[in-house]
């Protein structure tokens, strides 16, 4: 799924600034706690209390934001359509002048897409969670086509297919996990839709608007699979989410006619579509998707990785090598002395910006044989710093991976879809998966055959929820569901 609303200018998240920019004091996380205890367990009453009380005010907060809907519902399908051809058009637009040598929009290196992958997580581990709580309402037709958009956003029960999976496994692909140490204010869309899901009995207007709204193609979305794929970083779960929220067969059109069966036929004054408003005004909260982009700041992410990394480091090096009069450790003591260590190293020689990697020996310290300092940066961080050293030329996307194996640098990168079929071409047959090891999958099977009809949705339902439903036990949970062969 995407966000058309997603797509509009915002103003600045201050969450976004570096560590060095905030306060000495910072207040309490507002969004991130509650998102974990709605994420990553099944929550019990009074997280879904806290849970409705935030979207209370997240509602409340959509009365001086506007949106595009038509005031007529019945007009839902042509402006879907019309919003498809302005997409289709700007992006037709952007690929033109592609063509004629503009340099990319959105990442000015292969870091700058890995920050970006990384800082939209929240939402994206998230993915089709506002749907969930339709589950329990499978059986209610008018509900049918948002529970069969879940149930896509699910894979219905295929891995390769299943949202979250899809983006776990990027996640892992790119050494861009644990995802930890993001500014709070990246939470907040995620725990829009978190919440949404837990509590669909009181929020059903709502959640058909944030639907609407969020399955509409945005320009951003195209884009980003485009260069995603430039660069060489596999851009698959972008383009899913293109196909399946195509404005034919797909959830955008979905979107729409699910909007008009779960209108009350009965007058209720205009309160059901002012409601569905509301809801589609959600999306726009939180930090959107070009905001992050524009966020990134290359010297600023170096500087975050070199701190996160100080308390770790101090006090594992010796005294021997000093940097300036000052050991390493002394550097590393406190992370506000990272900016200073930084410049240090550079006055020194020990990194030389602007050149290739390889010519510093701090690099050398990081990759390449005998490197004394090997495995200590995720492959996130050593692309961060690899791009920061190299400067502009590292706008020819090329990866850390191909610096460290001597590889010639190229014009531009191989594409990702190019090398996976070289790949794909080279590869052995693959030997055949083994049984899933999950501590869930085993209680599940244990239990569901000898549930009755209640207890046995409780439990699908309980699997499927979004801190299961990509696991394996989630997967199987799935296919029951679906009605598919386990």
């Amino acid at each position: 799924m995407s966000a058309i609303l997603q797509e509009r200018p915002q103003p600045a998240d201050p969450a976004l600034s570096t560590v060095f920019s905030r306060p000495a004091f910072e207040p309490a996380a507002r969004f991130e706690p509650l998102y974990r205890r709605l994420a990553d367990v099944i929550p019990g009453q009074e997280d879904r209390d806290a849970a409705v009380d935030f979207l209370r005010a997240a509602v409340a907060q959509t009365a001086t934001l506007v949106d595009d809907l038509p005031e007529d519902p019945a007009d839902l399908t042509s402006w879907m359509e019309t919003n498809m051809q302005r997409v289709h058009a700007q992006y037709q637009a952007y690929l033109q002048l592609r063509k004629q040598g503009a340099p990319r929009r959105y990442f000015s290196n292969r870091a700058h897409a890995m920050y970006f992958l990384r800082q939209v997580s929240p939402t994206k581990l998230v993915d089709g969670s506002w749907l969930y709580g339709l589950c329990a309402h499978a059986d209610n037709p008018r509900l049918s086509d948002l529970v069969v958009t879940y149930l896509e956003e699910l894979g219905s029960g295929d891995a390769d297919k299943n949202h979250v999976t899809l983006y776990r496994g990027l996640l892992s692909r790119y050494g861009l996990d644990p995802v930890d140490g993001l500014p709070d204010g990246l939470y907040e869309q995620g725990l829009i839709q978190l919440a949404l899901g837990w509590n669909a009995q009181d929020f059903l207007p709502e959640i058909v608007g944030f639907n609407l709204g969020y399955e509409q193609l945005p320009l951003h979305l195209l884009i980003t699979a485009y260069e995603l794929n430039e660069l060489g970083i596999d851009p698959y779960y972008f383009t899913l989410h293109v196909t399946v929220d195509n404005a034919d067969t797909g959830h955008a059109r979905r979107a729409c006619q699910a909007a008009l069966d779960a209108a009350p036929r009965i007058d209720d004054g205009g309160d059901y579509w002012r409601r569905v408003r509301a809801g589609a005004k959600l999306g726009n909260l939180g930090t959107g998707t070009v905001d992050v982009i524009q966020g990134f700041d290359i010297d600023s992410e170096v500087v975050r990785i070199f701190a996160h990394k100080s308390p770790a480091g101090n006090g594992a090096h010796s005294d021997f090598c000093k940097v300036n009069g000052r050991s390493v450790n002394d550097w590393l003591s406190s992370p506000q002395n990272v900016p200073e260590f930084l410049d240090a190293l550079e006055r020194a020689g020990w990194i030389q910006k602007n050149q290739p990697a390889e010519n510093s020996r701090f690099w050398r310290l990081l990759q390449g044989e005998r490197a004394e300092m090997f495995g200590v940066f995720s492959p996130y961080e050593l692309q961060v710093i690899h791009d920061w050293i190299r400067g502009s030329a590292s706008v020819d996307g090329a990866s850390f991976e191909a610096t460290a194996a001597h590889e010639a640098p190229r014009a531009r990168p191989i594409s990702f879809r190019v090398a996976e079929r070289l790949r794909m071409a080279q590869r052995a047959q693959p030997a055949p998966s083994a049984e899933a090891l999950d501590a869930d999958l085993s209680i599940f099977r244990e239990r569901y055959p000898v549930l009755d009809g209640a207890a046995r949705r409780d439990l699908l339902l309980q699997a499927m929820s979004p801190a299961l439903h990509w696991t394996p036990t989630g997967l199987e949970a799935t296919r029951i569901f679906a009605g598919r062969p386990v």
